[in-house]
Protein backbone atom coordinates (compact mmCIF):
# COMPACT_ATOMS: atom_id res chain seq x y z
CA UNK A 1 0.00 0.00 0.00
CA UNK A 2 1.28 3.50 -0.80
CA UNK A 3 2.10 5.73 2.14
CA UNK A 4 -0.43 8.48 2.79
CA UNK A 5 0.77 11.95 1.72
CA UNK A 6 2.38 13.55 4.78
CA UNK A 7 3.01 10.25 6.57
CA UNK A 8 6.42 9.66 5.04
CA UNK A 9 9.47 9.05 7.25
CA UNK A 10 11.84 11.97 7.73
CA UNK A 11 15.61 12.00 8.04
CA UNK A 12 18.17 14.79 8.22
CA UNK A 13 21.94 14.47 8.20
CA UNK A 14 23.31 17.00 10.67
CA UNK A 15 26.11 16.98 13.19
CA UNK A 16 27.47 14.50 15.72
CA UNK A 17 24.41 14.69 17.99
CA UNK A 18 21.44 12.63 16.83
CA UNK A 19 17.80 12.34 17.87
CA UNK A 20 15.48 9.43 17.10
CA UNK A 21 11.78 10.37 17.17
CA UNK A 22 9.06 7.71 17.54
CA UNK A 23 5.43 8.38 16.57
CA UNK A 24 2.36 6.98 18.27
CA UNK A 25 -0.05 4.06 17.81
CA UNK A 26 -2.23 4.44 14.67
CA UNK A 27 -0.44 7.74 13.94
CA UNK A 28 2.41 8.63 11.60
CA UNK A 29 5.57 10.76 11.35
CA UNK A 30 3.29 13.71 10.46
CA UNK A 31 2.53 14.23 14.16
CA UNK A 32 6.24 14.75 14.93
CA UNK A 33 7.41 16.32 11.66
CA UNK A 34 7.48 19.92 12.99
CA UNK A 35 9.52 18.75 15.99
CA UNK A 36 11.93 16.86 13.74
CA UNK A 37 12.36 19.86 11.44
CA UNK A 38 12.94 22.20 14.40
CA UNK A 39 15.80 20.01 15.63
CA UNK A 40 17.19 19.57 12.13
CA UNK A 41 17.25 23.34 11.58
CA UNK A 42 19.51 23.57 14.64
CA UNK A 43 22.06 21.20 13.20
CA UNK A 44 21.09 17.91 14.79
CA UNK A 45 20.98 14.63 12.91
CA UNK A 46 17.36 13.48 13.04
CA UNK A 47 15.61 10.21 12.30
CA UNK A 48 11.80 9.92 12.28
CA UNK A 49 10.81 6.49 10.91
CA UNK A 50 7.39 5.26 9.82
CA UNK A 51 6.42 2.29 11.99
CA UNK A 52 5.26 -0.91 10.23
CA UNK A 53 1.52 -1.02 9.56
CA UNK A 54 1.17 2.75 9.97
CA UNK A 55 0.69 5.56 7.49
CA UNK A 56 -1.28 3.52 4.95
CA UNK A 57 -4.61 1.92 6.04
CA UNK A 58 -5.73 0.30 9.28
CA UNK A 59 -5.89 -3.15 7.67
CA UNK A 60 -2.10 -3.05 7.40
CA UNK A 61 -1.74 -2.34 11.11
CA UNK A 62 -3.93 -5.32 11.94
CA UNK A 63 -1.25 -7.79 10.82
CA UNK A 64 1.60 -6.17 12.77
CA UNK A 65 2.51 -6.21 16.45
CA UNK A 66 4.73 -4.53 19.00
CA UNK A 67 7.74 -6.61 17.97
CA UNK A 68 7.52 -5.09 14.48
CA UNK A 69 7.24 -1.52 15.78
CA UNK A 70 10.06 -1.93 18.27
CA UNK A 71 12.32 -3.64 15.73
CA UNK A 72 11.96 -0.62 13.43
CA UNK A 73 13.03 1.95 16.04
CA UNK A 74 15.79 -0.37 17.30
CA UNK A 75 17.18 -0.60 13.78
CA UNK A 76 16.99 3.19 13.36
CA UNK A 77 18.77 3.69 16.68
CA UNK A 78 21.63 1.41 15.68
CA UNK A 79 22.04 3.25 12.37
CA UNK A 80 21.96 6.61 14.14
CA UNK A 81 24.54 5.44 16.68
CA UNK A 82 26.94 4.58 13.86
CA UNK A 83 26.79 8.17 12.57
CA UNK A 84 26.57 10.14 15.81
CA UNK A 85 28.72 10.48 18.93
CA UNK A 86 25.74 11.33 21.14
CA UNK A 87 22.23 9.94 20.68
CA UNK A 88 18.88 10.86 22.22
CA UNK A 89 15.53 9.09 21.86
CA UNK A 90 12.13 10.73 21.96
CA UNK A 91 8.50 9.88 21.32
CA UNK A 92 4.83 10.70 21.58
CA UNK A 93 2.35 8.38 23.34
CA UNK A 94 3.25 4.79 22.33
CA UNK A 95 6.31 6.32 20.72
CA UNK A 96 7.34 7.46 24.18
CA UNK A 97 6.99 3.88 25.40
CA UNK A 98 9.15 2.68 22.51
CA UNK A 99 11.78 5.30 23.37
CA UNK A 100 11.76 4.16 27.01
CA UNK A 101 12.32 0.53 26.00
CA UNK A 102 15.23 1.58 23.80
CA UNK A 103 16.69 3.36 26.82
CA UNK A 104 16.15 0.30 29.03
CA UNK A 105 17.82 -2.00 26.51
CA UNK A 106 20.67 0.14 25.16
CA UNK A 107 21.90 1.77 28.37
CA UNK A 108 24.92 4.03 27.92
CA UNK A 109 24.47 4.10 24.15
CA UNK A 110 21.63 6.58 24.76
CA UNK A 111 22.38 9.96 26.34
CA UNK A 112 18.85 11.06 27.20
CA UNK A 113 15.14 10.38 26.75
CA UNK A 114 12.36 12.86 25.87
CA UNK A 115 8.74 11.76 25.98
CA UNK A 116 5.47 13.59 25.31
CA UNK A 117 2.33 12.16 26.97
CA UNK A 118 3.91 8.71 27.21
CA UNK A 119 1.53 5.76 27.39
CA UNK A 120 1.92 2.94 29.90
CA UNK A 121 -1.34 0.99 29.77
CA UNK A 122 -4.41 0.19 27.68
CA UNK A 123 -7.18 1.45 29.94
CA UNK A 124 -10.80 0.53 30.61
CA UNK A 125 -12.75 -2.68 30.86
CA UNK A 126 -12.32 -3.16 27.13
CA UNK A 127 -8.62 -3.85 27.69
CA UNK A 128 -9.44 -7.02 29.60
CA UNK A 129 -11.76 -8.16 26.81
CA UNK A 130 -9.15 -7.75 24.08
CA UNK A 131 -7.87 -11.35 24.07
CA UNK A 132 -11.36 -12.57 23.11
CA UNK A 133 -12.90 -9.48 21.50
CA UNK A 134 -10.17 -9.22 18.86
CA UNK A 135 -11.42 -12.49 17.37
CA UNK A 136 -15.01 -11.23 17.23
CA UNK A 137 -14.75 -7.52 16.39
CA UNK A 138 -12.06 -6.30 13.98
CA UNK A 139 -11.86 -2.65 15.05
CA UNK A 140 -12.98 0.06 17.41
CA UNK A 141 -13.15 3.82 16.92
CA UNK A 142 -9.95 5.73 16.34
CA UNK A 143 -7.95 7.81 18.82
CA UNK A 144 -6.29 10.28 16.45
CA UNK A 145 -6.44 14.10 16.57
CA UNK A 146 -6.95 14.74 20.29
CA UNK A 147 -5.83 18.35 19.80
CA UNK A 148 -7.09 21.56 21.42
CA UNK A 149 -5.83 23.87 18.68
CA UNK A 150 -8.53 24.72 16.18
CA UNK A 151 -7.75 23.62 12.65
CA UNK A 152 -4.91 21.26 13.63
CA UNK A 153 -5.28 17.59 12.72
CA UNK A 154 -3.27 14.42 13.16
CA UNK A 155 -2.81 12.10 10.21
CA UNK A 156 -3.90 8.82 11.80
CA UNK A 157 -6.35 5.98 11.36
CA UNK A 158 -10.04 6.44 12.13
CA UNK A 159 -10.21 2.80 13.30
CA UNK A 160 -8.11 0.84 15.79
CA UNK A 161 -7.56 -2.84 14.87
CA UNK A 162 -8.09 -4.89 18.02
CA UNK A 163 -5.38 -7.41 17.14
CA UNK A 164 -2.85 -4.56 17.17
CA UNK A 165 -4.36 -3.08 20.36
CA UNK A 166 -3.96 -6.47 22.06
CA UNK A 167 -0.30 -6.55 21.05
CA UNK A 168 0.11 -2.98 22.35
CA UNK A 169 -1.33 -4.03 25.71
CA UNK A 170 1.19 -6.87 25.93
CA UNK A 171 4.01 -4.45 25.08
CA UNK A 172 2.99 -2.01 27.82
CA UNK A 173 2.97 -4.81 30.39
CA UNK A 174 6.42 -5.95 29.28
CA UNK A 175 7.82 -2.42 29.36
CA UNK A 176 6.42 -1.74 32.81
CA UNK A 177 8.72 -4.43 34.18
CA UNK A 178 11.70 -2.95 32.33
CA UNK A 179 11.25 0.69 33.38
CA UNK A 180 13.64 0.38 36.37
CA UNK A 181 16.40 -0.25 33.80
CA UNK A 182 15.94 3.30 32.47
CA UNK A 183 18.73 5.35 34.06
CA UNK A 184 19.32 8.12 31.50
CA UNK A 185 18.35 11.77 32.01
CA UNK A 186 14.61 12.02 31.32
CA UNK A 187 12.41 14.86 30.08
CA UNK A 188 8.67 14.23 30.46
CA UNK A 189 6.31 16.70 28.81
CA UNK A 190 2.67 16.02 29.61
CA UNK A 191 -0.77 17.53 29.11
CA UNK A 192 -2.94 17.66 32.25
CA UNK A 193 -5.96 17.43 29.93
CA UNK A 194 -5.37 14.40 27.73
CA UNK A 195 -8.28 12.34 26.40
CA UNK A 196 -6.12 9.40 25.25
CA UNK A 197 -3.48 8.90 27.96
CA UNK A 198 -4.55 9.65 31.56
CA UNK A 199 -2.18 11.34 34.07
CA UNK A 200 -1.70 7.96 35.75
CA UNK A 201 0.48 6.79 32.85
CA UNK A 202 3.29 9.38 32.99
CA UNK A 203 3.02 9.29 36.80
CA UNK A 204 3.57 5.53 36.75
CA UNK A 205 6.55 5.93 34.43
CA UNK A 206 8.12 8.60 36.63
CA UNK A 207 7.65 6.35 39.64
CA UNK A 208 9.22 3.30 38.00
CA UNK A 209 12.32 4.60 36.19
CA UNK A 210 15.71 4.79 37.89
CA UNK A 211 16.71 8.09 36.27
CA UNK A 212 18.11 10.63 38.73
CA UNK A 213 18.08 13.57 36.29
CA UNK A 214 14.34 14.05 35.67
CA UNK A 215 12.51 17.11 34.36
CA UNK A 216 8.72 17.29 34.12
CA UNK A 217 7.01 20.00 32.06
CA UNK A 218 3.25 20.60 32.06
CA UNK A 219 1.62 21.45 28.73
CA UNK A 220 -1.33 23.41 30.06
CA UNK A 221 -2.86 24.41 26.73
CA UNK A 222 -2.69 21.13 24.80
CA UNK A 223 -4.41 17.76 24.59
CA UNK A 224 -2.78 14.43 23.72
CA UNK A 225 -1.10 15.27 20.40
CA UNK A 226 0.72 18.19 21.98
CA UNK A 227 3.37 18.24 19.24
CA UNK A 228 0.72 19.71 16.91
CA UNK A 229 -1.04 21.75 19.60
CA UNK A 230 -0.70 25.12 21.35
CA UNK A 231 2.36 23.99 23.33
CA UNK A 232 4.30 22.63 20.36
CA UNK A 233 6.91 25.41 20.49
CA UNK A 234 7.40 24.76 24.19
CA UNK A 235 8.09 21.09 23.46
CA UNK A 236 10.58 21.95 20.74
CA UNK A 237 12.42 24.53 22.87
CA UNK A 238 12.51 22.41 26.03
CA UNK A 239 13.77 19.36 24.15
CA UNK A 240 16.51 21.31 22.37
CA UNK A 241 17.61 22.86 25.67
CA UNK A 242 17.65 19.37 27.23
CA UNK A 243 19.86 18.03 24.44
CA UNK A 244 22.15 21.07 24.53
CA UNK A 245 22.62 20.73 28.30
CA UNK A 246 23.64 17.09 28.02
CA UNK A 247 25.60 17.40 24.78
CA UNK A 248 27.31 20.81 25.01
CA UNK A 249 28.79 20.45 21.52
CA UNK A 250 25.34 21.17 20.04
CA UNK A 251 25.37 24.46 18.19
CA UNK A 252 29.15 24.80 18.30
CA UNK A 253 30.71 25.59 14.96
CA UNK A 254 31.95 22.53 13.13
CA UNK A 255 30.24 19.95 15.35
CA UNK A 256 26.52 20.32 14.78
CA UNK A 257 26.09 22.11 11.51
CA UNK A 258 23.39 20.94 9.15
CA UNK A 259 24.41 18.89 6.17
Amino acid sequence: MPVLPGAEPYRHEGGEVGVLLCHGFTGSPQSLRPWAEYLAERGLTVSLPLLPGHGTRWEDLRVTGWQDWYAEVDRELRALSERCARVFVAGLSMGGALALRLAAKHGDAIDGVMVVNPANKVHGLAAYALPVARHLVPTTKGIASDIAKEGAAELGYDRVPLHAAHSLRRFFRLLDGELPQVTQPLLVLRSPEDHVVPPADPARILGRVSSLDVTEVLLEHSYHVATLDHDADRIFEESYAFVARLAPSVGKEGTAQGG
